[in-house]
């Protein structure tokens, strides 16, 4: 059953939390998701392309450096604890002095590149705006990955749904009276500022962790040692993933950063199915590194298939009713409808690229995987200083297929060297879900008259009935969802 692939064939209390924590973290994200586009949808419908650009240039520029404070730390101390919990408390103490030094130097280097590149005082002004959420989110990410190596998801769920309903509240209270980018700016560092003391109250009185700053020499230089690929990786998936919005300002302009934020903004929002899967999927591919090399194997097989039975008729939908999406936007974004398209088409490569990655780093290629992202970055890059003055958004959206192919490639590769992967159950999973696809593709030509909010649900309703009838979903299946949400 794919949705128990986490699971100790021999211990039923494991595999219950562990689904569990999956389906929990998954609907949160998924309110969380349909919030956060609501709001963009709102935004984007009463800013305009070019203002819309300015906002999330902002937010893009300083997520970058925000790689900078973190460097990979919360990948390391979820999987150091996921091992031994005991040492909880020293590698928090340790990881909370490193990352006030670095808070500190990023924070400076931001403002400085800002002004060294001469940015408009506009956006200079939302650039440091955003970096009071830089700072605050990169604390809380370290709380929550202190919480996630003891296999507990359900607080980080509340979380996400609380962030995203302070963000939209606050926020068009700021849109609707008029105050400004400045004040929407604003709201997301309340929003974060709320969510940092959340977290910490939830480490502190949840799991009796006293948050404190300790410096332990041979503690610090194991952690710097250890974190060293991580943190490569991350400033390249990070450069990977928001330089491209920072290239359209430069070479295109703002009005082509905003039609890139609406193709853009749909593909991120919908990583939060592989994003849930893989937090409660990483902490036990670790485990089983180390102690069942065979359900390792087993558990990886079935992520995969997972993953293609959600991400292909997603992309398949998207792409054909692309037209009638961007229409909610209202008619200044007609011109995202194929910078969309060609981006959705790379959703099935980013998706599978999550459980890659995660089985790279949980078995100690941790350097194969950070080598695979800087190839990657580096082809993305390439192609972004090629494509965009000449394609504008389309060249932005054509490199995220490109690399995203690229990533995928070179991780299955690493994959073969680390265990016995034979692709053959995939295929036959993939082939099930073309077939389903297809069915479902005919129906969205046929029928496109319908009203998009109608549309959907049936067309993806029909995937699924057919992906049933082809054996693609079973019965157990379904009944393990639901035995996810029950106490035992």
């Amino acid at each position: 059953m794919f949705f128990h692939i986490l699971c100790y064939n021999n211990t039923m209390t494991k595999i219950h939390n562990i689904a569990k924590n999956t389906s929990y973290l998954t609907l949160a994200l998924i309110g969380q998701k349909i919030i956060s586009f609501v709001y963009f949808t709102i935004l984007a419908r009463n800013l305009g392309p070019a203002a819309l650009g300015q906002y999330y240039f902002a937010i893009s520029f300083t997520t970058i450096f925000a790689i900078f404070i973190d460097l990979g730390l919360a990948n390391v101390i979820t999987r150091e604890i996921a091992k031994d919990n005991t040492k909880t408390r020293v590698w928090l103490g340790n990881i909370m002095s490193l990352k006030g030094t670095l808070a500190l130097v990023t924070l400076l280097a931001t403002f400085l590149i800002a002004n060294l590149l001469g940015y408009s005082s506009i956006l200079k002004e939302l650039i440091y705006i955003s970096c009071l959420s830089m700072i605050l989110d990169s604390f809380t990410t370290t709380f929550f990955a202190v919480i996630r190596g003891f296999h507990s998801l359900i607080w980080e769920s509340i979380a996400s749904i609380l962030f995203q309903v302070l963000v939209m509240g606050f926020g068009l209270w700021a849109l609707f009276s008029g105050l400004g980018l400045h004040y929407l700016l604003l709201t997301l560092a309340l929003a974060s500022g709320v969510n940092f003391l959340y977290s910490w109250a939830i480490l502190a009185w949840r799991f009796k962790i006293k948050l404190q700053f300790l410096y332990i020499k041979d503690v610090m230089r194991t952690i710097i040692l250890i974190t060293a690929p991580f943190a490569l990786y991350a400033i390249f998936q990070r450069l990977y993933t928001y330089l491209d919005s920072v290239l359209l300002l430069s070479l295109a302009g703002e009005h082509y950063v905003g039609l890139y934020q609406v193709a853009f903004k749909i593909i991120f929002a919908l990583q939060f199915l592989p994003m849930a899967f893989v937090a409660s999927l990483y902490p036990a591919l670790s485990h089983y590194w180390l102690v069942d090399k065979e359900q390792l194997v087993v558990s990886f097989k079935r992520a995969m298939n997972y993953l293609l039975i959600i991400s292909l008729p997603i992309s398949v939908g998207l792409i054909l009713v692309a037209n009638k999406v961007i229409f909610l936007f209202t008619a200044d974004y007609l011109d995202a409808v194929l910078p969309m398209q060609i981006t959705i088409a790379a959703l099935v490569f980013i998706f599978l690229n999550f459980p890659i990655g995660s089985l790279l780093n949980a078995c100690d290629r941790q350097k194969e995987n950070t080598r695979n992202m800087i190839i990657t970055t580096v082809v993305a890059l390439g192609l972004n200083i090629v494509l965009i003055p000449r394609l504008q958004a389309v060249g932005a959206s054509i490199t995220v297929l490109v690399s995203s192919l690229v990533m995928f490639i070179l991780g299955i590769i690493w994959v073969r060297k680390i265990i016995v992967y034979k692709a053959r159950t995939n295929f036959i999973t993939l082939a099930k879900v073309l077939l389903s696809s297809l069915v479902m593709a005919i129906f969205l030509i046929f029928c496109q008259n319908l009203n998009i909010f109608i549309l959907i649900p049936i067309a993806g309703l029909i995937y699924f009935l057919v992906l049933f009838v082809l054996g693609g979903v079973k019965k157990a299946d379904l009944k393990s969802i639901k035995e996810s949400f029950q106490k035992k």
